[in-house]
């Protein structure tokens, strides 16, 4: 039967087989939910990873919008004890369990969307029923679907267009599986949703430090993880290693994962087994680490950053997408990869290798060329990660919430839940001398030298939290800020903006136009000005001197953007004192 769970207060789980209880616990002041049926974790399960970070990501950001019920797939053989935020048990084994859920989320007057990830596995005991079930909830379904196989034949494509047709959005994660569903079922484009399959934004650790942490020193790191079935066709690396560690000794290839459950359910550690041997057969014990648990995110994360290059050997052409595949590059990895779709989508033009499913020659080639071509692994590095930013599970939240709009013809208002003020990566960015131009991804570049542009953006960014916080620190860099721009005033009032690591000002600054970097910078001193109530006199008295001698060079500022920085400037520093020639400047430029 369906279990409904309740949590009590003293950590027991009250299972309860009445719907009717649930109606009795509606308050029509609660927020709308979010009905998401998937499998949930502790079960080892990559969509139920997928769902739990998802999960996380929309309650971090829309938690005063809606909530987020759970309701976690089982069967006779995978149970698992969960945390008070899963409400519902499905055993997809039971056929009367459908027909229960059904009833219990079409009388609930808080559920107002249901959300199912999709793998034909998770259903495959009562595929029949789960069409029956989707058919009878009477609220707005959507479907995710993890696997969109092409060619079908006749019995899947009835099967999936029954899905799609039936379900009010479906959602998948590539635009190669939009199209196969569009081209070889037949299901309108308006009912697809393309959203990537999330990323965590990591905070990119030494990869040194990491492998002295992992006792890893010294190692050129490959690695793969997941949980271990033949699908990954590991032997693929294992058949390349000999070649690779032939010129590169000092290689070690990680595999991180214990074996799939429902795979040891089956044959055991078969598999493992027989890479174990394959390894010893081929003499490479020294240059293989077995990782055979499943990681915590923080560690899995760690491992991954500490990675020189990953190696993604699946031998499916049909798998349409892979986390393991988004959380390495996300991580800074280099990736050498079959062409699964997802791969090819993201790893065009020099953000990774593609190479053919189970050719060890090729993949030798590409990990020999990328360990000895130091540059060329570093861009493909960063390449990736700049290519995959923008799947960041924050993203992939607002993509789903947009969708939930949608889908309610926008009845609900979104809430963004605005994230805490976090000015870590601008202190890290800033010396004693002023903010850095630019970082490598969270690193800064010195190299890259400093420009007053930044400077002034930096002053108003700190002058703006000091106002808010009061925050006695924020003092500190709002000095170097301002002092870095008196630095670069020159004798006849204007400004130059480009200063060398060595602060020496650069042959930039006369081949580039400077009004824009001019005008910021009275944007800046203006709003710093505005706040002379709550900073050190002298700051402010210098700050309206600095202004007063850029003034008469406003008249040969052509740039509209600079004029309207300029405009920001005059209004700040003249909101304390009111003076007419400003304000007439202001008339001026708007004019």
């Amino acid at each position: 039967m369906l279990q409904i769970i309740h949590n009590a207060g003293d950590g027991s789980r009250l299972v309860k087989l009445t719907n009717d209880h649930v109606n009795d616990q509606i308050d029509s002041n609660e927020l709308p939910e979010i009905f998401v049926i998937s499998t949930n974790l502790p079960r080892e399960c990559g969509i139920a990873t997928y769902s739990d970070d998802l999960i996380k990501a929309l309650n971090n950001s829309f938690g005063n919008t809606f909530k987020i019920g759970i309701c976690a797939l089982e069967t006779n053989t995978e149970k698992h004890n969960y945390g008070k935020e899963v409400s519902f048990i499905l055993n997809t084994d039971s056929p009367e369990d459908f027909d229960e859920l059904a009833a219990t989320i079409n009388s609930s007057d808080k559920i107002r969307i249901v959300l199912i990830q999709h793998e034909f596995g998770l259903f495959a005991s009562n595929d029949s029923k789960f069409a029956l079930f989707i058919s009878a909830v009477n609220k707005p379904v959507i479907v995710v679907f993890h696997t969109v196989l092409p060619n079908p034949g006749e019995s899947l494509k009835l099967r999936v267009q029954h899905i799609a047709n039936t379900a009010t959005s479906v959602i998948v994660m590539t635009k190669t599986s939009a199209k196969i569903l569009t081209s070889e079922y037949g299901i309108a484009i308006g009912k697809i949703a393309v959203i990537a399959h999330g990323t965590h934004l990591v905070p990119y650790s030494d990869k040194l430090i990491l492998k002295e942490k992992y006792g890893l020193e010294g190692k050129s790191v490959l690695s793969t993880f997941g949980l271990l079935s033949s699908g990954k066709n590991i032997e693929t690396t294992l058949d390349a290693l000999p070649a690779i560690v032939k010129i590169n000794p000092d290689t070690i290839f990680l595999i991180i994962g214990k074996t799939h459950p429902s795979v040891f359910a089956r044959e055991g550690e078969a598999y493992r087994q027989s890479l174990e041997e394959k390894i010893l057969q081929l003499g490479l014990t020294q240059y293989v680490l077995f990782i055979n648990t499943f990681l915590p995110l923080p560690e899995l994360l760690e491992y991954l950053q500490l990675t020189d290059i990953y190696l993604f050997t699946s031998k499916d052409p049909n798998q349409a997408v892979s986390g393991t595949f988004s959380y390495a590059v996300s991580c800074g990895c280099a990736i050498v990869s079959t062409p699964i779709p997802h791969a090819r989508e993201v790893l065009k033009n020099d953000a990774g290798i593609l190479i053919d499913f189970e050719h060890p020659a090729q993949l030798a080639s590409a990990v020999i060329n990328l360990l000895q071509d130091d540059d060329r692994r570093n861009n493909i590095s960063a390449n990736g990660i700049h290519r995959i930013a923008s799947t960041s599970w924050q993203n992939a939240a607002i993509a789903h919430a947009e969708l939930f709009k949608r889908t309610l013809h926008k009845k609900i208002s979104l809430k963004y839940t605005i994230p805490d003020i976090n000015l870590d990566h601008a202190k890290k960015l800033t010396t004693d001398f002023g903010i850095i131009q630019f970082s490598r991804i969270n690193k800064p570049d010195i190299l890259s030298g400093y420009t007053v542009d930044d400077n002034a953006r930096a002053l108003i960014a700190f002058c703006q939290h000091y106002e808010l916080t009061e925050d006695e620190s924020d003092l500190e860099f709002i000095r170097k800020y301002f002092r870095f721009i008196q630095f670069c005033q020159q004798p006849d009032g204007n400004f130059l903006n480009y200063v060398d690591q060595r602060f020496q000002f650069t042959l930039q600054n006369d081949i580039e136009n400077l009004e824009d970097s001019n005008g910021r910078v009275i944007w800046a001193l203006g709003y710093l000005i505005s706040m002379g109530n709550l900073l050190p006199e002298e700051i402010h008295r210098e700050a309206i001197s600095i202004m007063k001698s850029f003034l008469p060079n406003v008249q040969r500022i052509h740039s509209t953007r600079a004029m309207a920085f300029i405009i920001k400037g005059l209004y700040y520093g003249n909101s304390k004192t009111r003076s007419e020639n400003t304000i007439s400047l202001i008339k001026e430029l708007a004019n």
